[in-house]
């Protein structure tokens, strides 16, 4: 098979992927309309599902688009007349907010550091101190803005004690961190194909409660395109989507899922935190510090702070990675300057070494190492 030039993708996503998941997307000319290309959606709609719930009690509903579609489709269908309690710990958080902001929603911002665990106790007697009906919760599982893990589990539980729907998005935890929707009572999870599925960018998903899905057809619709229900309900008629899919995104994204199943989720996380031992392990050693502390930490992206030299500059060490086949990320903490590295997507432990000793090598060019000696 033909080979595709490899660029090293260090970035939350989209992630590098494998030249078969690349080559997928070579196929026939197809229109959307036809059953066989149902029968595909179909196939990968439940392949999905059975990640993190059971089909019979859950469904997967498909968007073409980014993860914040998905998310932005979950607020803007679901959320009615009572409130929603958004958490907002990173940048991840905040948009969820500006969301519910432009659609006009009755939310609470549940504020917390997106460099320490929520605190539950606080969040519940921060639910408590309302008057009126809270209906739902939104979190980040993942808050990639610093790599924090936020616990989902007792958060839901938290959620089944006062009956409000959780809505989780799982757009960079997805398909690395085991998640079990029934167990961890979320009723809507977003996600999309180009994180850890190690798929191409172009395609969001919800995963929701059938029961939820099924009763949002008694409320009038406030979004056109990303109307959940409407979406949800075309497609269970007639195995189609209501608007042109991205074709041969979906033939990609066919070829990721068999390349999860093969590897296994546990076995892929597996391999991500090997990556990330050895990234963490080679920063230290340049004198490089990261921020969320090890047990709380996802494992999958790292917001390191940057050094402290007249030479540092992100954009320049930016490009000297990109001429050396890297790409890495800014930081997005306002209070403190920093870059982020990820190590998800189709990357290996080597991967990671051979960027360290580039990043000592530019570390050595700006005299960072000399002067931190």
């Amino acid at each position: 098979m033909r080979t595709v030039k490899r660029n090293i993708l260090l970035t939350p996503g989209p992630a590098t992927t494998t030249d078969c998941v690349k080559f997928a997307q070579v196929v026939p000319d197809i229109c959307p309309r036809e059953k066989e290309f149902g029968r595909l959606m179909e196939h990968i709609a439940e392949e999905l599902t059975r990640l993190v719930a059971e089909p019979e009690h859950y469904a997967t509903v498909m968007f073409g688009g980014s993860g914040t579609a998905a998310v932005e489709s979950i607020l803007s269908s679901v959320v009615g007349k009572d409130a929603v309690i958004i958490i907002n710990n990173g940048a991840y958080g905040k948009r969820m907010c500006e969301i519910a902001n432009v659609y006009g929603l009755n939310f609470y911002e549940f504020t917390s550091s997106p460099q320490t665990p929520i605190d539950c106790e606080e969040l519940e007697t921060f639910i408590k101190k309302f008057h009126s009906k809270i209906s739902y919760l939104a979190v980040v599982h993942h808050e990639t803005t610093t790599g924090l893990l936020n616990d989902i589990e007792s958060i839901g539980e938290t959620c089944r004690r006062y009956q409000i729907d959780l809505i989780v998005d799982a757009i960079s935890s997805f398909a690395a961190i085991p998640i079990r929707t029934k167990e961890m009572n979320i009723s809507y999870l977003a996600a999309s194909s180009n994180k850890n599925l190690q798929g191409l960018p172009g395609i969001s998903f919800v995963i929701a409660n059938k029961r939820r899905l099924e009763s949002l057809g008694e409320q009038k619709p406030k979004n056109y395109y990303l109307n959940l229900y409407a979406q949800y309900k075309y497609f269970s008629e007639t195995r189609q989507m209501r608007f042109t899919p991205p074709v041969q995104t979906f033939y990609a994204l066919q070829q990721a899922i068999v390349e999860l199943k093969q590897e296994g989720i546990e076995g892929r996380y597996a391999r991500y935190v090997k990556s990330w031992e050895g990234l963490i392990s080679g920063i230290q050693r340049l004198g490089l510090k990261h921020i969320v502390p090890v047990e709380h930490h996802s494992k999958l992206v790292t917001s390191i702070v940057e050094p402290k030299c007249d030479g540092y500059d992100f954009h320049v060490m930016h490009d000297y990675f990109y001429e050396r086949g890297f790409t890495i990320y800014p930081g997005k903490l306002e209070e403190l300057p920093t870059f982020r590295i990820a190590n998800i997507g189709d990357i290996t432990c080597k991967d990671i070494e051979e960027f360290l000793e580039v990043l000592g090598k530019y570390l050595w060019s700006i005299d960072f190492l000399v002067k931190e000696g």
